[in-house]
C-alpha cells in the first residue's frame, strides 16, 4: 500500500499543478495566484479532514498540533527539498502581501494560543483572515498578461477535470502512505507519540511535498513557492477557524511555549530570504532540511 499511495501521490501532483497552470494562463491569473489559492488550499485538504475530524473526536492536540507541525513542515522540509531539486526564484516583490499574511496569521495564532484556548470567537477571527487575505490576493493576481501574447477566454473542461482528479488523488494517495507508515512504524516498535509528532503531521503535508517537488522539476517555481506559504495561512486560518467555530480548541501549554517559536522562526526566515535574497539556492535548500531534522529530534 505504500508504493500505491506514493505512485499515486505523484500522479496527483503532476495533473495539478499542469491543470492549475492551464487554469492560470486561461483566465489570465498569475501563476502565483494559482499556487497561492486552487493549489494551496487543495493540497491542505489533509489537515482539514485530520484536524476537524480530531476536533469532534475530542483530540485537541492532534487538531493544533497538525497545523503547526504541517506549517513548519511546509517552509523547512518541503521547500528544502523543492529548492534541492531546482533553485527557487521567491519574488518578494510579489510575494510581500502575501507573505505579509503568512507572518500575520503565525502572529494572530500565537496570541490566541497564549491563554489555553481557541474559542469560537477566535474561529471567526480567524475565517475573517482568510476572507481578506483571498479579497486581496484575487484582486493583485488578476490580469495577468497571456502568455506568448496569446488571447484567450477561459479554459475548456479539462484542465478543470485535470486540477480536482488531481485533488482528489492527493488526498487518496497521502491517506495510503500515513496508513501504511503508521503500521510500519507500529511493527518496529515506534511509539504512538512519535508516530503523531512526525507520521501524522508529515502525512497530512505529503500533498504540498508532491506538488511543490513537481512545480520545481517542472519550473513552475512560483506555483511551488505560492503552494506553501497559502497552505501555510490556509492552515491557520481556514483550518483552525472553522476547527474552532465546530468545536473551542483546548491548547497544551507547549504549543505557545515551544513550537510556535518554530513556525515563526520559519516563517520570518522566508521572508527574509524572499527580499534579501530572492531565492533558495541548493545549500540552502540543504539547510532548511537539516534544521528540520535539528527540530525533528527535539521533538523525539
Amino acid at each position: 500500500m505504500f508504493f500505491v499511495g506514493l505512485v499515486i501521490l505523484v500522479a496527483g501532483g503532476e495533473f495539478l499543478v499542469r491543470g492549475a497552470s492551464s487554469i492560470a494562463r486561461a483566465f489570465h491569473l498569475s501563476p502565483l495566484l494559482i499556487g497561492l489559492t486552487i493549489v494551496g488550499f487543495g493540497t491542505s485538504a489533509p489537515e482539514l479532514i485530520v484536524s476537524v475530524q480530531a476536533a469532534l473526536a475530542d483530540q485537541p492536540g492532534i487538531a493544533i498540533g497538525n497545523v503547526i507541525g504541517s506549517n513548519i513542515g511546509n517552509v523547512l522540509l518541503i521547500l528544502g527539498i523543492s529548492a534541492l531539486i531546482a533553485p527557487l526564484i521567491i519574488p518578494g516583490r510579489k510575494l510581500w502581501r502575501d507573505l505579509a499574511f503568512m507572518l500575520a496569521a503565525t502572529a494572530t495564532i500565537w496570541v490566541m494560543l497564549l491563554d489555553g484556548q481557541v474559542t469560537r470567537l477566535d474561529g471567526l477571527i480567524l475565517l475573517a483572515g482568510l476572507a481578506a487575505f483571498l479579497t486581496v490576493a484575487f484582486t493583485a493576481g488578476s490580469g495577468h498578461p497571456p502568455e506568448g501574447g496569446t488571447e484567450t477566454f477561459g479554459p475548456n473542461w479539462k484542465p478543470w477535470v485535470m486540477t480536482g482528479a488531481g485533488l482528489v488523488a492527493l488526498v487518496i494517495g497521502a491517506g495510503f502512505l500515513v496508513d501504511s507508515a503508521t503500521t510500519i512504524a507500529r511493527e518496529f516498535g515506534i511509539s504512538e507519540a512519535v508516530i503523531g509528532l512526525t507520521i501524522v503531521a508529515v502525512g497530512t503535508s505529503l500533498p504540498e511535498l508532491a506538488t511543490s517537488v513537481i512545480a520545481a522539476f517542472r519550473k513552475h517555481t512560483e506555483i511551488a513557492v505560492g503552494n506553501i506559504v497559502g497552505s501555510n495561512i490556509f492552515n491557520i486560518f481556514g483550518i483552525l477557524g472553522l476547527t474552532a467555530l465546530i468545536a473551542p480548541i483546548p491548547a497544551e501549554a507547549r504549543f505557545a511555549a515551544v513550537d510556535m517559536w518554530w513556525v515563526a522562526a520559519s516563517s520570518v526566515g522566508l521572508a527574509v530570504v524572499a527580499f534579501v535574497l530572492g531565492g533558495l539556492p541548493r545549500i540552502a535548500g540543504a539547510g532548511l532540511l537539516a534544521t528540520y531534522g535539528a527540530y525533528l529530534l527535539l521533538i523525539g
